[in-house]
């Protein structure tokens, strides 16, 4: 057994650990428990990063672990914070990232876990971006910005 892979020392009862990966396989991440939290963001930045309507994000704790190749493209946000987001050179998914300064968290993608079973997201990000046609699941709090800059 390594580091982390028990909630506490005088618990044998192992830390559940949840494994995304990229389309082609190459690119995975474990992360240990469940999510800090789980949100959507409908920035025109995640869109066009996923293309797709909104990012689905879960927050993880360290330790995590990743396997494979992966590349880098940082990024700038609105408040001056930058992102290290990770893809697949082989299928190009772009599977989690990272803020700089801030070594104790990943954000992983929801869909590279590819379990429908995954705990709903909690908030939702930049609602000034979201689709018309985009409806949010009950009890999701929505903040027009990042509430964290607001």
């Amino acid at each position: 057994m390594t580091a982390g892979d028990h909630a506490d020392k005088t618990s044998l009862e192992p830390v559940r650990r949840r494994v995304a990966q990229c389309q082609c396989g190459q690119l995975s991440i474990s992360v240990p428990g469940e999510p800090l939290g789980v949100g959507i963001c409908h920035c025109l930045a995640c869109q066009r990063r996923t293309g797709s309507v909104f990012a689905a994000l879960a927050v993880f704790a360290a330790p995590w672990e990743v396997v494979g190749e992966a590349r880098d493209f940082w990024r700038t946000g609105d408040a001056g914070a930058r992102f290290c987001f990770r893809f697949c050179p082989n299928c190009g998914t772009n599977l989690f990232h990272t803020e700089e300064g801030e070594q104790d968290t990943v954000s992983v993608a929801v869909g590279g876990f590819a379990d429908p079973d995954f705990p709903p997201p909690q908030v939702s990000v930049y609602d000034c971006r979201r689709h018309g046609w985009l409806r949010l699941p009950d009890g999701v709090t929505a903040y027009p910005r990042d509430p964290q800059w607001a």
